[in-house]
């Protein structure tokens, strides 16, 4: 049970961070700017900065019906565009419920209606917390994306010049193995990448591939707990948010991408020192993401748990037998 003003002070302070983690893209889209690095986590993770703001509580937790107008202590008042009793308009949201003691997630609805969801994604966190990471791809899947793309005419992915040109680009690719688990990144390999791939990810076999040390699964975590919405308190999904944000300037930094024009340096993979940094990156984000991968198993197992029908009663034995 939170009290009003405990709740209505960790709704405002979700929103501040919130606010600065999407101020780029606010300020951009409407004047048409692009940024190759920081626009990946609002269009392959499509999501909204005003869904991103909006705090949840998670399963479990009873929200109390304020008395009166309700302000944290020393916060400035509410901007316009929000409402003045967040209460009401939290009790119109989906998937909540209002109880005696005040507003709660309703679990029963929600995994009636995303319960194939939340069985997957505790399954595939599962599996991948259950492996050792692996460090030895390097970030190749950013070179395989573009492996020999002037030969066909084919644009880059991102609007940037490649660091080592066309033509060294496709000798990095040629001279290293190529070993990507990740499907979501293996499917953007251009043609002539996808057979050098040591493994060859499907849809189907991403549970079984999946592992915690690949930079693509890491960012992942951001879209499961997305996914996962509104059963993740919001301190989850924004932590998976902001780990997300940091996997993908080092994995931008480690692409063939020249990026000196957003201020980085290269972690230049075709190098002994660039590939010993690229190992230190992937094992700090792959114990942040262990810790995380946990916080969201256990969003599942407490929805499975709390929203387990009650047991059929014992069938009554008759009096008589037959023989």
């Amino acid at each position: 049970m939170l009290a009003a003003e405990d709740w209505t002070a960790r709704e405002r302070a979700h929103a501040e961070r919130a606010d600065a983690f999407t101020a780029g893209w606010r300020e951009r889209k409407p004047l048409g700017e692009k940024h190759a690095i920081e626009d990946f986590l609002f269009t392959y993770y499509p999501t909204r900065p005003a869904q991103l703001r909006r705090w949840h509580p998670g399963p479990g937790v009873v929200l109390a019906r304020p008395t009166g107008h309700v302000r944290a202590p020393g916060t400035a008042p509410r901007p316009d565009d929000e409402p003045a009793d967040p209460y009401a308009a939290r009790a119109a949201w989906r998937w909540y419920r209002e109880t005696p003691e005040g507003l709660t997630l309703d679990a029963d609805a929600f995994v009636a209606d995303r319960g194939d969801t939340v069985r997957y994604l505790r399954a595939l966190l599962a599996a991948t917390a259950s492996r050792p990471g692996r460090f030895g791809c390097f970030g190749l899947h950013e070179w395989a994306m573009v492996y020999r793309d002037r030969a066909t005419g084919r644009d880059h992915r991102h609007p940037l010049p490649l660091r080592l040109g066309h033509a060294g680009t496709d000798r990095v690719v040629e001279s290293h193995p190529v070993q990507c688990s990740h499907f979501d990144a293996f499917r953007f390999f251009t043609p002539e990448a996808g057979p050098l791939n040591r493994l060859q990810p499907t849809r189907e076999t991403q549970p079984a591939l999946e592992q915690p040390g690949c930079l693509h699964a890491t960012m992942d975590l951001y879209k499961w707990a997305l996914k996962l919405t509104p059963a993740v308190p919001g301190d989850l999904v924004l932590d998976c948010f902001e780990l997300a944000r940091d996997v993908r300037v080092v994995d931008m930094q480690a692409s063939p991408y020249d990026v000196s024009s957003y201020g980085l340096d290269p972690v230049a993979i075709e190098t002994p020192e660039g590939k010993a940094e690229y190992v230190r990156h992937q094992r700090e984000f792959a114990e942040r993401g262990a810790v995380l991968r946990e916080r969201l198993l256990a969003v599942c197992e407490a929805l499975l748990d709390r929203a387990q029908p009650e047991p059929a009663p014992a069938p009554e034995v008759s009096a008589t037998t037959s023989r």
